[in-house]
């Protein structure tokens, strides 16, 4: 713990939950795209006093969930249909660098923490559970890039995939409409049997098919 200005005890497990709270109502749509975040009003709601909010909105910021403004306070990230694009390139040209770094020369990595993420979106796709899905898609896709076991390479890529997912989470009903629920698992499911393979260029090859431009998983 430390001390705030006003003299109170600020506890870390103050700021992760108003993290998460945060972070679970911009993920649902219940805080919009672009809607204004006021800290006296927050504070309310949380039962939480200043400091520990700043600290889980400055966080959030580095996620690419919340905009920081000059003078103008903070809100939710609004993005643009270019924005969107700008990220799913990059996305797709990183994932791309973490598949050939991991599997050069070729074999199979450990693979457990990919394992692990497909079998969270089954489960989620299973229970109807979309935000859990989302999140599950989220730690498929680093773990993926984990595999490359380069540090800088998933410092960069952790604010995009963090993004994509606030736009996925805008559009949770219409992908809901398009998509049958089992298919997330299918093109997850061949993702990481291609990798299995040990094949880069296999793997490359999946990864193309699989990354859809109007999808984040």
């Amino acid at each position: 713990m430390r001390v705030e200005s006003d003299g109170l005890l600020e506890s870390p497990s103050l700021v992760e939950l108003s993290m998460r709270r945060l972070r679970h109502e911009i993920l649902t749509g219940a805080l919009a795209p672009g809607e204004r975040l006021i800290e006296e009003q927050l504070t309310q709601r949380f039962g939480t006093s200043r400091a520990p909010l700043r600290e889980a909105l400055r966080s959030l910021g580095q996620q690419g969930l919340v905009e920081h403004l000059p003078r103008r306070g903070v809100r939710v990230t609004e993005l643009s249909s270019k924005d969107v694009d700008e990220l799913f390139g990059l996305r797709d040209v990183l994932e791309r660098y973490a598949v050939n770094t991991a599997l050069s020369p070729p074999g199979a990595p450990d693979l457990a923490g990919l394992a692990e993420a497909l079998e969270r979106i089954g489960t989620a796709v299973e229970t109807g559970d979309a935000l859990a899905e989302n999140e599950a898609h989220r730690r498929f896709h680093i773990a993926l890039v984990s595999l490359a076991g380069h540090r800088q390479l998933l410092l960069a890529y952790e604010p995009v995939i963090a993004k994509l997912q606030l736009y996925m989470a805008a559009n949770l009903r219409r992908e809901a409409e398009q998509r049958s629920a089992t298919e997330a698992v299918v093109r997850h499911r061949r993702l990481y049997e291609a990798i299995a393979s040990g094949d880069a260029d296999l793997a490359v090859a999946a990864l193309a098919a699989h990354g859809a431009r109007t999808y984040i998983g």
